[in-house]
Order: structure tokens, then C-alpha cells, then sequence
């Protein structure tokens, strides 16, 4: 991360050797995708406490991420706090009621229709936890001087991405929520002004009665998503 003035390059032997042989590899990977087809996003949650050691280690892996010139331009706020979830459920609901009633378009709201979605968010509160993930459009350094962040989108979504996976490790849940607008959040968890929030992750175990949207499970096939130039 970035410390004023440690601007020298100095390279280090590379720590740790995690590489396999191609069929180990193969099968590593193979393993790991089927692993991630049993992610879901779910709206319906638990209401079984997740101890907070278990949501720190995931924001902890979500840390590892790389990122433009190495500024880590993230923070993360988990919330379990029933007052706090309440007023960000509060707030995300009345944004989503203008936008079901009117504030999307015809076409945005029927490509929402298979989902389920809907004005009403129980998971906001039901859930055990929410991580509020903020992008940080510029930096300080610890005297107050200011720094540029490079390539902030693309560093937090990258962690966030991370986030999730470490999430379903663990053998959790989330729902990747993004309600507009959510600038409310930077005062109400105390971060500083050049904080973005992007994104609310509700977190826990599944409800017994949890479902998933069908149209969910279709992913587009390799053939669309992949170009190969051997």
C-alpha cells in the first residue's frame, strides 16, 4: 500500500509456490468450478448468528486482492447492529419503491421480472450481517496529504469478487444488493467523504425455505464467454 515517500523498488524473491503439474492442475481447477456452481445469490436468510471472526476472515481474503499500483483502494463496514440494518433497510426500500413505481424503465423491469425482485428487502435486516463495501477515490496519507487511487473500479470489484468466494467458503450466503442512492451510508458508518459506498452484501446462512430464481442457474455456455487464440 502506499507510504509517502516509499517510492523505491525492491524486488523480493517470490514468497509462496502454489503451481501443479498440468493434470494436477486440471483437476484443481475442475474441482473449483464445480465448487462455484453451487454459489447462490439468496434473498431469503437465516436468522442463525454468524460469529464475526468468520465475516472478518472473509474481508481478510477479500484484502489480498490486487490492485492498481498497490493502494488497496477499499474499505469494508460489517454490520450486525439491528438498529443500523433497520435504517438501511428503511432507506433501500423507499429508493426501491420510486423505482418499481416508475423510476425504471419498461425494459429494466422486465428483465427484473424473472428474477423476483421487489420493493420489499426482509434480508436487510434478516440477515445476521451486512458488509457495506466502499471505494476510496483517493487517499491520505498520515500527516493529511492526499493521494491518487488508480484504477479504483476495477481494483474493488476485483476484491469484491474475492469477497464473495471467500463468503461461499465459508459456507455462508450473500446477496449482492447495490441501492442508489447510498451516500447516506459514508456518514452513518463514519468514513471519510472520499468513500464511495458501491455495494451492500447481506450475509448469513440460507433460510430453510430459501429458493432461487430458475433462470438464475442459466449461465451462459463457455462457447460464448470464451475466445481462444492458441
Amino acid at each position: 500500500m502506499y507510504r509517502k515517500g516509499d517510492v523505491t523498488y525492491r524486488p523480493m524473491p517470490l514468497p509462496d509456490r502454489v503451481q501443479l503439474d498440468p493434470t494436477d492442475s486440471l483437476a484443481a481447477v475442475e474441482g473449483f468450478l464445480a465448487y462455484m456452481r453451487k454459489r447462490h445469490s439468496v434473498r431469503q436468510f437465516s436468522t442463525r448468528d454468524v460469529p464475526e471472526t468468520v465475516i472478518a476472515a472473509c474481508i481478510a481474503a477479500a484484502g489480498t486482492a490486487p490492485s492498481g499500483a498497490n493502494h488497496q483502494p477499499w474499505h469494508f463496514a460489517a454490520i450486525a447492529n439491528p438498529a443500523m440494518k433497520a435504517r438501511i433497510r428503511a432507506a433501500a426500500e423507499e429508493e426501491e419503491r420510486a423505482f418499481y413505481q416508475g423510476g425504471a424503465g419498461d425494459e429494466w423491469l422486465a428483465a427484473l421480472e424473472p428474477i423476483g425482485t421487489g420493493a420489499q428487502k426482509p434480508h436487510l435486516t434478516d440477515a445476521p450481517w451486512l458488509i457495506v463495501v466502499f471505494a476510496q477515490r483517493w487517499g491520505t496519507t498520515q500527516d493529511g496529504a492526499r493521494y491518487k487511487n488508480y484504477y479504483v473500479p476495477e481494483s474493488v470489484g476485483i476484491a469484491t469478487g474475492l469477497l464473495i468466494a471467500a463468503i461461499h467458503h465459508a459456507g455462508l450466503v450473500c446477496l449482492e444488493h447495490t441501492p442508489n442512492p447510498m451516500a447516506f451510508l459514508t456518514e452513518m458508518l463514519g468514513r471519510p467523504g472520499q468513500e464511495k459506498p458501491m455495494m451492500i452484501l447481506p450475509v448469513g446462512y440460507p433460510a430453510e425455505d430459501a429458493t432461487v430464481p430458475e433462470v438464475a442457474k442459466r449461465k451462459k455456455p463457455l462457447t460464448e464467454i470464451l475466445s481462444l487464440f492458441p
